[in-house]
């Protein structure tokens, strides 16, 4: 019998915006080669789509590392900027109840 890894949470804070994402890019690239990776966004206050971005880095660096990666608590903006883009499939999100 194998253990299941638990996902490790990674909780960015604050603002994502293109002014603020470098930090958050290299932290949640890190932990998503790690093994599987929680991204909770409800402690965002402000996003822009340099957000979106950043989302996106993490899950092709999670995928690339054969990794699992879910997102929590999607901002209402980013998830009406990604609907926009076209791209809102692409985002792991949580399913929620």
């Amino acid at each position: 019998m194998s253990a299941v890894a638990l996902p490790s949470r990674f909780a960015p804070q604050g603002a994502l915006t293109m002014f603020t994402s470098t930090a958050a890019l290299a932290e949640g690239r890190r932990m998503a080669l790690k093994g599987p990776l929680l991204v909770d966004l409800g402690a965002v206050g402000a996003a822009d789509s340099a957000a979106l971005a950043l989302i996106l880095g993490w899950v092709r660096a999670a995928r690339g590392a054969g990794q699992t990666i879910t997102v929590r608590s999607l901002p209402a903006g980013l998830a009406s900027l990604a609907a926009l883009y076209g791209i809102d499939s692409l985002l792991p999100l949580e399913a929620t109840g």
